[in-house]
C-alpha cells in the first residue's frame, strides 16, 4: 500500500555547525547530543552557528513558528528545523513557547513528533528565537488531501488509526493538543504518520476553576462546546476534530 508523496528539495548544503567544547565523562566527541544532555550552563556545545549558504525554503508554518528542511552536518541527514521567534515578547508567549518545548522533549511515540535537539542560542541579549530540530517528514494530510493523489479505504484507515493512537498517548499524559487539523499531521511515503505543533496544547487542569481559552482550534475542525463559548472542556475537542478530518477523506 506504498503512498507516493511530494517531499522537498534534497539539498546538500549544510546550515547548521554544531561544536563540542568540552569534554564530558557521559558525552563523547563523535556522539550526538541530546537536549536532554544540554546542561543549563550551556558547558557541552557552543552556540549555534551558520554557514553563509542559507536553508531551503520553508515547508511549513505553525502557529507560533516557521520549519525548514535542512542538513545536520554531524551525520549529513535531513532534517527539520523549527524556528520560534519573538519567544520573550511577552508573558503569553514565553509561556506557549517554553510548553511546547517541555512537551516535545519528553514525547517519545511513533506517532507523535519529538525534539531530536534544541540549539544553544547565543547571548542573552539576542535570545528571541529558539530553534529546535526535530525528524524531518516528507509531507502533511493536507497536501495529500488537495492534491490527486488517490486516497483509498485502507488509507483513510491507515490515517485514522494512527491520528487516535498518537491521541491516546498524549491524553493519556493530560495533554490536550487544541488543533488537530490535516496540516498538523506529517506523513511520510510509507503512510507513517505523526502528530505535531503544539503551540495551543495545554495540560488538562484537575481544576475545574481554571478557565480554558476558546482561541484554539482552526475553526473547521472546532467542537461545538468551544464553539458555543464554553471555558471548561476536555479531550473529546480533539476527537471531534478527528471525525471531522475522517468525513473530509471520505468525502474527497
Amino acid at each position: 500500500m506504498a503512498m507516493a508523496v511530494v517531499g522537498q528539495r534534497a539539498s546538500s548544503r549544510h546550515v547548521m555547525a554544531f561544536h563540542n567544547t568540552s569534554s564530558s565523562p557521559n558525552v563523547t566527541n563523535n556522539q550526538h547530543v541530546g537536549l536532554l544532555a544540554i546542561p543549563v550552563s550551556g558547558s557541552i556545545i557552543s552556540p549555534v552557528t551558520y554557514a553563509s549558504e542559507t536553508p531551503d525554503r520553508p515547508i511549513g508554518y505553525g502557529a507560533f513558528g516557521v520549519v525548514w528542511a535542512v542538513t545536520d552536518p554531524r551525520d549529513g541527514k535531513r532534517v527539520a528545523l523549527k524556528k520560534m521567534s519573538n519567544v520573550f515578547q511577552n508573558v503569553v508567549s514565553a509561556i506557549r513557547v517554553y510548553r511546547e518545548l517541555r512537551m516535545l522533549c519528553h514525547f517519545r511515540h511513533g506517532n507523535v513528533l519529538s525534539a531530536q535537539d534544541i540549539l544553544q542560542p547565543g547571548p542573552m541579549d539576542f535570545l528571541h528565537e529558539i530553534f529546535v530540530v526535530t525528524e524531518l517528514m516528507q509531507s502533511d494530510l493536507h497536501k495529500i488531501i488537495v492534491s490527486p493523489q488517490p486516497l483509498t479505504s485502507d488509507h483513510v484507515k491507515v490515517f485514522l488509526y494512527q491520528i487516535l493512537r498518537g491521541l491516546k498517548y498524549l491524553h493519556s499524559a493530560r495533554v490536550l493538543h487544541r488543533d488537530i487539523k490535516p496540516g498538523n499531521l506529517l506523513v511520510n511515503s510509507n503512510c507513517c504518520l505523526k502528530i505535531c505543533d503544539f503551540g495551543l496544547a495545554r495540560i488538562m487542569e484537575p481544576d475545574d476553576n481554571v478557565a480554558m481559552t476558546q482561541e484554539v482550534v482552526t475553526q473547521y475542525y472546532r467542537a461545538p462546546e468551544i464553539l458555543m463559548g464554553a471555558i471548561h472542556y476536555t479531550s473529546a475537542v480533539d476527537i471531534w476534530s478527528v471525525g471531522c478530518i475522517f468525513a473530509e477523506l471520505l468525502s474527497r
